[in-house]
């Protein structure tokens, strides 16, 4: 479910430079993330265009926005993206590691700026966004 509609030709909302349909659009399409910083940046995106699903599951069970009433949570992640814009992402730091990493990032959402280090798991060859930390 894509609310935001962005041309496959437009850059990538996770400022790669490179074109969305080379992108983070494969993973929106269901390739694994090769690592959590791929996964981080292709989520970022998946805001930005208002791919709930996308979000959704790539979202770790333990996370505390994690929500068994997925129309519920659908609802919440739609009113998220469409009430923010998605200016810019800045990757200030990745660790990475075998079934664990860390990214931090700042974001610019709606002209403003957040940075947050967020936590991903890898489990059963997905890499999942578990939590995330704002500085």
């Amino acid at each position: 479910m894509v609310l935001k509609k962005i041309g496959k030709n437009t850059l990538c909302p996770c400022g790669s430079g490179q074109k969305y349909k080379k992108c983070c659009y494969i993973y929106h399409q269901g390739a694994l993330a090769k690592d959590a910083l791929s996964l981080m940046k292709s989520r970022y995106s998946a805001y930005a265009v208002g791919d709930v699903n996308y979000i959704i599951k790539t979202t770790h069970p333990s996370n505390s926005d994690y929500l068994e009433d997925t129309k519920l949570w659908k609802k919440q992640i739609k009113d998220f993206c469409n009430s923010v814009s998605f200016d810019n992402l800045e990757i200030l730091e990745f660790i990475d590691g075998k079934n664990e990493a860390f990214v931090t990032f700042r974001a610019t959402l709606s002209g403003k700026f957040m940075v947050e280090k967020s936590r991903f798991l890898k489990i059963n060859s997905s890499w999942l966004y578990i939590e995330g930390e704002f500085k």
